[in-house]
C-alpha cells in the first residue's frame, strides 16, 4: 500500500496522467526484497504475449548468498531493460526508426527498444550483441506439436506493437527476434504492464522517468537504486543464428554466459538500462 492505496491503483493513475505528455520517459523498478519467486510476472507475460516455447520475456533467477548458516536467497526478474545505449540496436543489419529494431525517443513509445517483426531478418546477431541476454529467436514452435492436434490456444494472435499476430506455422513472428517491449500495446490503452499487474507482492514500479508525482520517481528517490551490470560486450562471443533457435533464455546465457544464475548489480552500466533495482 502507498498512502492508503494499492500500489496497482497508483501506477494506473501515473500511467494516465503520463499519457496526457507527448513522450513519457517509461522506466521500471523493481524492489527485490518484495519478490518470492512465484513467477507469477512470467506466467502473466506468457500468457499476455501468447509466448510460444523458447520465447520468456520475464524469466526470474535465483541466487543463494551467503555460508550456512547465513544464507539467503536473492530472486531477479529480468525483463529487456529497455537500455538508452542499446548494443543490440547498433548490431543490427537493418536499424533504424522503423526498420528492425530501434529506441524510441518520441511519442507513446518514447524509452522503448521497439521491433518491427517485418523488417528483422532473424540473423541473431541482436540476440548475441544483448548484455543481458534479454532477446531470443523465435523458432516457430508449438507446445502441443508432437500430440495429436496442436491446440487452438496455442493458435490464438498476439496483439504485440499493437497489430494482430495469428500464430500460424512460418508466418512472423515466426524466425525474428522478440523481446520484451514493456506491454506497449497495453500502455497505448492506458493499462499497467502484464507483469506489473500480476505480481503478488507489488514488487515493481512503472511510470514516467520524469514524473515527480508518480510512484515510480518516489521510491527511486528514497532508496538506493541499482543497475544489472554488463558481463561480457558485443563480439566476444562468435556464433551464428542457428546455434540460438529455439534455445530457452537460460540456455543462450549458457551459451554466451551472462546473466546466467548470478545477476551482476552496479551503480551505472554502459548500456544505460531503464530498468532498475532495489536490492535486499
Amino acid at each position: 500500500m502507498f498512502e492508503g492505496k494499492d500500489e496497482l491503483t497508483v501506477t494506473q493513475e501515473d500511467i494516465k496522467r503520463a499519457l496526457a505528455k507527448p513522450s513519457p520517459q517509461w522506466a521500471m523498478l523493481i524492489d527485490l526484497r518484495r519478490c518470492v519467486l512465484c513467477h507469477a510476472c512470467t506466467a502473466g507475460c506468457v500468457a499476455e504475449q501468447k509466448s510460444p516455447p523458447g520465447i520468456v520475456y520475464r524469466p526470474v533467477y535465483e541466487e543463494e548468498i551467503g555460508i550456512f548458516p547465513k544464507v539467503k536467497r536473492r530472486f531477479t526478474p529480468r525483463p529487456c531493460l529497455q537500455c538508452d545505449d542499446p548494443p543490440c540496436v547498433e548490431a543490427c543489419p537493418n536499424k533504424g526508426e522503423g526498420k528492425a529494431t530501434w529506441k524510441s525517443k518520441e511519442g507513446i513509445s518514447n524509452g522503448i527498444v521497439m521491433m518491427n517483426y517485418e523488417a528483422c531478418i532473424g540473423c541473431g546477431r541482436c540476440v548475441i550483441a544483448c548484455p543481458y541476454k534479454a532477446r531470443n529467436l523465435d523458432a516457430g514452435a508449438f507446445y502441443t506439436e508432437d500430440t495429436p492436434k496442436v491446440q487452438d490456444y496455442e493458435k490464438a494472435p498476439t496483439w504485440e506493437y499493437s497489430r494482430k499476430w495469428p500464430r500460424e506455422k512460418f508466418q512472423l513472428p515466426f524466425g525474428t527476434a522478440r523481446k520484451c517491449h514493456f506491454c506497449y500495446h497495453r500502455l497505448k490503452q492506458g493499462m499497467v504492464p502484464m507483469c506489473v499487474s500480476t505480481c503478488i507482492a507489488r514488487a515493481n514500479y512503472f511510470g514516467d522517468l520524469t514524473d515527480k508525482e508518480s510512484l515510480l520517481y518516489k521510491v527511486m528517490q528514497q532508496n538506493k537504486i541499482k543497475v544489472l551490470r554488463e558481463v561480457k560486450g558485443k563480439g566476444e562471443v562468435k556464433l551464428k543464428y542457428e546455434a540460438l533457435k529455439g534455445k530457452s533464455p537460460k540456455e543462450i546465457a549458457k551459451i554466451i554466459g551472462y546473466p546466467g544464475y548470478g545477476p551482476v548489480f552496479a551503480d551505472t552500466a554502459k548500456a544505460k538500462p531503464r530498468v532498475f533495482y532495489i536490492l535486499p
